[in-house]
């Protein structure tokens, strides 16, 4: 698994073991980063990356935000349960020379602790078919790991239902071989995020 684009394009991304996680392909990947980059959806009607701290949940590897830094986020915050995906993040944070932008947390996205800060940018990864995506929104919108006017992006098998939760606007859905993004709006548009200078956790 590579970085696609951007000051780390090319170096390789290691990923956990086993069957736990499910990388996003690299198709799927660089599709939905066309978006972001190109897709008008950042707040002022730009680069929905550039200058954006970024939170993944249900990380693995960190394949998304490890791709968001390279292209230009400023900070990321990734969110596993899972013992193994949070180590290799680390190692790829390492790897990548990237330790002073990430904050890697063992933590269940369907039942986080407080933020420190929101995020702009906001991916979620959950296991295909387990219906988490709805949950973990609800719950990380509540502890604070949101901000007003976030970008959010679920992604879901090609063919799974999904229903953003209550105050969640959609914006677009792309499918990508076996994935599905569903793009949304937190909040609503027009609500300037509260302070992001610094991810959270």
């Amino acid at each position: 698994m590579r970085i696609i684009a951007g000051r780390h394009k090319g170096r390789t991304l290691a990923a956990p073991k086993g069957r736990r996680t499910r990388p996003t392909a690299a198709r799927a990947r660089e599709g939905l980063f066309n978006m972001l980059a190109h897709g008008s959806y950042g707040q002022d009607g730009g680069s929905a990356i550039a200058q954006t701290d970024v939170l993944e949940a249900f990380a693995g590897s960190g394949a998304f935000a490890f791709e968001a830094l390279s292209r230009g986020a400023r900070s990321a915050t990734l969110l596993d349960l899972d013992e193994l995906a949070v180590d290799t993040a680390r190692d790829n944070a390492v790897r990548l020379g990237e330790r002073e932008t990430t904050r890697i947390r063992r933590m269940d996205a369907t039942r986080p602790r407080a933020a420190k800060r929101a995020h702009g940018l906001v991916f979620l990864d959950p296991p295909y078919g387990s219906k988490l995506g709805a949950k973990a929104l609800q719950a990380l919108a509540l502890k604070g790991w949101i901000a007003r006017g976030a970008l959010v992006i679920v992604e879901v098998a090609a063919g799974e239902a999904f229903q953003p939760p209550a105050g969640f606007e959609p914006l677009a859905e792309r499918s990508f071989g076996a994935a599905r993004f569903v793009l949304m709006r937190y909040g609503g548009e027009g609500g300037a995020p509260p302070e992001t200078a610094s991810a959270g956790g």
